[in-house]
């Protein structure tokens, strides 16, 4: 069974950064996403960014241009370094692994908090 382990995140002010990491233990074989998503009190959840195997890469429109997407395959991690971050994208970070075994599956992270003062 694939766990999913958080690290980062936290207090920054506006216009500084954090950078999220995500490690995966068990396996997620060859044909996977990861990715993070974020909740914000009150909204819904919403993915912010995600990389498949082959590098591919999205962002949401909010996001582009301040954060990037990253992972090491070997390792079965996913990061999210987040730079001019805003006091919008206050929320907790969930990391996310979709993986194909025998049918799509999907896991999450506990989430971590992050907060963007003004």
């Amino acid at each position: 069974q694939v766990q999913l382990v958080e690290s980062g995140g936290g207090l920054v002010q506006a216009g500084g950064s954090l950078r999220l990491s995500c490690a995966a233990s068990g396996s997620i074989f060859s044909n996977n996403n990861m990715g993070w998503y974020r909740q914000a009190p009150g909204k819904q959840r919403e993915l912010v960014a995600q990389i498949g195997t082959g590098n591919n890469t999205y962002y949401t429109d909010s996001v582009k241009g301040r954060f990037t997407i990253s992972r090491d395959i070997a390792k079965n991690t996913v990061s999210l370094q987040m730079n001019n971050l805003k006091p919008e994208d206050t929320a907790v970070y969930y990391c996310n692994v979709q993986y194909y075994s025998s049918g799509w599956k999907t896991t999450w992270g506990q989430g971590t908090q992050v907060t963007v003062s003004s």
